[in-house]
């Protein structure tokens, strides 16, 4: 059962983007000083594998994502997965495996087996992710690194590039965006940090038939040293590229069961190297896992269209809503 603490694990992704650089390394001697690997030196870390597939067969559109996170809290480790799933026909999919599972093995550096989903291979080589319970087979190939941060011994990156998802006989041909994040001195699964999300909006779009397209905006004071308030990235043709003068204008929302309400329409714009780029979006599909007072958690299919180089080009995705 989806609860305020699940939706708190969900929300991590946002961190998956920080714009921030490294600190340069001491100096002793005109020498450099060797950093620590905070996998061993970190009593309190953290780390996430985030995979977002979208892809297309002759029965319709299947978007799937799966978070798998694990932790290390002075001599405890932790483990979970969150997963989503979601078939065009049919509306979102009952799945097993989200919640807890023990890190028995103590794994850090690479993503903890668990009774629902088993993983074989690396992001950077190539990953294939096994869930019999779920029925589902997930193949990518070799990632292409779009993007990559380093903030004071921590990481995070995110990659790209085509799969394809087997699930319930059918073979889905698509597109996956894969983050990784290693946070040292955090560890959202043993505690609690308040006060990081306002306004989170993301999206995870397949633009046409295997082209990419991410973007994030919030509003949190708290965040913003860490994560950019506006950013994103797009893929066209295999050439990764930022998105210059990017703006989000929410067009559209809907009641919410507190005092907030959830955007369902937006039209973005950017620059790209091809010119200006002009994005509608609208929502559908939309389930609300948690809710409180002032905010809440919420999944959504996004549809829309991109005008950018003289093309029109078809979206279908991912969107996280996070008031």
């Amino acid at each position: 059962m989806w609860t305020e603490q699940t939706t708190l694990r969900l929300v991590r992704r946002c961190l998956l983007i920080a714009a921030c650089s490294h600190p340069g390394s001491l100096a002793r001697a005109a020498e450099p000083i060797a950093q620590a690997d905070p996998l061993q030196a970190s009593a309190l870390i953290y780390l996430s594998d985030y995979v977002s597939f979208v892809g297309t067969d002759g029965q319709g559109r299947i978007a799937f994502a799966l978070d798998t996170n694990r932790g290390r809290d002075g001599a405890k480790h932790q483990a979970e997965h969150l997963v989503v799933l979601h078939d065009e026909r049919t509306g979102w999919v009952e799945t097993v495996g989200n919640g807890a599972y023990p890190n028995s093995q103590k794994e850090l550096e690479h993503l903890p087996n668990s009774p629902f989903f088993q993983f074989d291979g690396t992001p950077e080589t190539g990953l294939t992710i096994t869930s019999m319970r779920n029925d589902l087979l997930l193949k990518i190939g070799r990632l292409t690194p779009r993007t990559r941060q380093e903030h004071d011994g921590g990481l995070t990156w995110m990659g790209s590039g085509p799969a394809e998802l087997t699930w319930h006989g059918r073979h889905i041909q698509g597109r996956v965006m894969y983050e990784y994040l290693m946070m040292p001195n955090f560890n959202r699964l043993t505690r609690t940090y308040w006060g990081m999300w306002n306004a989170f909006q993301g999206f995870y779009l397949l633009a046409g038939s295997s082209e990419d397209l991410y973007l994030h905006t919030h509003r949190s004071e708290r965040l913003a040293p860490l994560v950019a308030r506006l950013t994103g990235f797009s893929v066209f043709g295999e050439v990764p590229e930022l998105l210059k003068d990017l703006h989000v204008e929410v067009l559209d929302d809907e009641f919410a069961p507190g005092l907030f309400r959830w955007p369902k329409a937006w039209r973005i714009t950017w620059t790209g190297s091809a010119g200006p780029a002009t994005m509608t979006l609208s929502l559908s599909f939309h389930k609300t896992f948690t809710s409180w007072l002032l905010g809440g958690f919420s999944m959504g299919i996004v549809t829309g269209e991109l005008s950018y180089g003289g093309r029109l080009i078809p979206l279908y995705g991912l969107a996280e809503l996070i008031m």
